[in-house]
């Protein structure tokens, strides 16, 4: 029983002790953008548009409003006309008869409004996701180049080491000790700059979904650059709206072309007539005239506005296509370099540092600090160049998510939440 007391007690102990990158949740792409998808506050303002533009098409389906008119004549006057003797006093209704489906091409341009909405919303949250993927290949990179800060400076340390004993041994002069020292501290410096580069980049991706930077991000996914090439999805985002806005222009054509048709106005009363004290009964009719005439312009309208619509959809296809494909031949370049870096550069680079080291541990006098420096030095941007082309590779791959939808099953959960 004691024994599994201080068992506990110890477990405890080291949870509570433990480093916080020990107990950090570890967060790939996929979790990072539900985060921000779940927090997304333009969801709730599409959502609002949406729910206006409902409201829009049930007005749509609205009829003409019956009207009531009250009429008086005679009621005034003199002589025969004298009040109430030749009085004449009328109730009319009133009804109009909408011809030509104006109804129902109204509430087709209403509900086309409804999908140009839809899709809006749909590109504001794809464009969130891409800021987002963007913040997390910044914070990736970060964290990479923490591994190199921290290769360095032991690298630093080493050779600190073997200066030290040599300028001890009288092989070399003082001011190569000075200047390990100084390269060194230069060295710890730089890791604990990377280190807090690391975490402000961690705290900024965590604010798109309200979080702290407690988390840890999966390093493979940055290195994963050969595998992620390939052809893109075959949804266009930005496509579906352009064709929901010539949706939308095709169904005000119909909607104004409808209005060129004149509605039939029926008319039906019950008059009174005071010198006889009789009722009758009136009925009527009427029909404007020329609103086809009337209407051109605004027919004129929507058919350009059609046209237009139907141009931008061309035209942006063909840039899309046009984009895509420079990024894919992009990252394929740059997985390339990548890859010929770690073949061609990182080893030969390494192998270089390791003979210098070597040599100096040897105590001869064929190397100096300063070619160990130099070696060591090819090696650090050999690494901070790989990196920043993984970097630019994952912020093309993240344009690409954006320009062909990857991540839009996103949005749905986003929107039922």
């Amino acid at each position: 029983m004691r024994t599994a007391r201080r068992l506990s007690i110890g477990a405890a102990f080291l949870l509570l002790t433990a480093s916080p990158n020990v107990l950090a949740q570890t967060l790939n792409l996929a979790d990072v953008l539900a985060r921000a998808a779940q927090a997304d506050p333009s969801v709730s303002a599409t959502a609002a548009r949406m729910e206006a533009a409902e409201a829009g098409v049930r007005q749509a389906g609205v009829r003409p409003l019956d009207a009531l008119a009250f009429d008086a004549e005679n009621f005034a006057g003199t002589g025969t006309y004298r009040p109430a003797n030749m009085a004449e006093t009328t109730l009319w209704y009133e009804r109009t008869l909408e011809r030509s489906g104006k109804r129902d091409s109204r509430i087709d341009a209403a509900r086309s409004e409804l999908g140009v909405i839809h899709q809006r919303g749909r590109l504001r949250t794809l464009d969130l996701l891409e800021r987002v993927e963007e913040a997390w290949v910044d914070a990736l990179a970060a964290e990479a180049a923490i591994g190199v800060a921290e290769e360095h400076l032991r690298s630093t340390q080493a050779v600190e080491g073997e200066v030290k004993r040599r300028v001890s041994a009288a092989l070399d002069p003082l001011f190569a000790a000075q200047r390990a020292r100084t390269d060194a501290a230069q060295a710890r410096i730089a890791r604990d700059q990377a280190v807090q580069a690391a975490r402000i980049a961690r705290d900024r991706l965590a604010l798109y979904w309200g979080g702290a930077g407690d988390f840890t991000l999966d390093k493979a996914e940055f290195e994963a650059a050969v595998n992620l090439v390939g052809p893109p999805a075959q949804e266009a985002p930005d496509l579906d709206l352009l064709n929901a806005e010539r949706d939308a222009a095709s169904a005000r054509v119909r909607m104004e072309d409808g209005k060129g048709t004149p509605d039939l106005t029926l008319k039906g009363a019950v008059r009174h007539l005071a010198q006889y004290g009789d009722v009758a009964l009136v009925v009527g009719a009427s029909i404007p005239i020329g609103t086809r005439r009337a209407n051109r312009a605004n027919v004129e309208r929507a058919m350009a506005e059609q046209t237009a619509a139907e141009a931008e959809l061309a035209v942006s296809r063909i840039e899309r296509d046009r984009e895509i494909a420079g990024l894919v031949a992009n990252r394929e370049a740059t997985a390339s370099e990548i890859g010929r870096i770690d073949r061609e550069v990182l080893p030969g680079a390494r192998r270089s540092v390791s003979l210098i080291q070597d040599g100096l541990r040897r105590g001869g006098l064929a190397f100096t600090y300063l070619e160990a420096a130099n070696a060591r030095e090819v090696v650090t941007q050999a690494h901070q160049h790989r990196i920043e082309l993984l970097r630019r590779y994952h912020l093309a791959g993240a344009r690409l998510d954006r320009l062909t939808g990857r991540y839009a099953s996103l949005l749905s959960s986003a929107e039922n939440r």
